[in-house]
């Protein structure tokens, strides 16, 4: 790929989770990253089926070096983030995800487990054990959208660190900022992957 196609590329990334688990907010907080890190384009959509607590739900984060000129869905994403590895046995996650596409869970185990015969690269973190650590718990939901930002930055090497942080930032107040950037710092930290991965 020549640098132009590059400047051109549309990164498309989907998150599959459940109501109330934040993944709106997360594709959200993606896209004012990718704007802080410099990608001119940038979309965030959710797409709600039936709009219950604990509902099977997606959003999208859509960016570019150049503008996107169309807001029109994708059929295929580069990278799927699974904010609920139960989501596995009930949504074709996979069937969304380009060949040589990246596939980031929310998960205790390795991503061994998760390897198909699909040409992916495949990035675990247990962002549960980690958000309930650093207290980013609510009325005994843990909340682990932040977290994972900080395995989307590691697994993929997108958007920086500092442009998630900056931007978990701007949309918590202060001390919720601390505990949610944390949250994500560590998340990175302990994300495995199985093999490197470029979109």
């Amino acid at each position: 790929m020549d640098v132009d196609d590059k400047d051109q590329k549309v990164i498309n990334v989907t998150w599959h989770g459940r109501g109330g688990q934040g993944a709106v907010t997360a594709a959200m907080i993606l896209a004012e990253a990718a704007y802080l890190d410099g990608y001119q384009g940038v979309t965030a959509a959710p797409f709600f089926g039936v709009e219950r607590r604990g509902a099977p739900i997606t959003a999208t984060t859509r960016f570019s070096r150049k503008p996107i000129r169309t807001l029109s869905p994708t059929a295929q994403a580069d990278v799927v983030v699974v904010l609920d590895e139960r989501l596995l046995q009930t949504v074709d996650v996979l069937g969304g995800l380009k060949p040589n596409g990246l596939l980031i869970l929310n998960s205790s185990s390795g991503p061994e487990k998760f390897c198909t015969d699909m040409d992916i690269a495949v990035a675990t973190s247990d962002a549960n054990s980690i958000a309930k650590e650093v207290g980013l718990v609510v009325a005994g939901t843990v909340l682990i959208n932040t977290s994972l930002l900080g395995a989307f930055s590691k697994a993929s090497c997108l958007v920086q660190m500092e442009s998630l942080e900056k931007a978990i930032g701007e949309n918590f107040s202060k001390q919720a900022a601390k505990v949610n950037i944390e949250g994500a710092r560590l998340t990175y930290e302990a994300t495995r992957i199985n093999r490197s991965w470029h979109p």
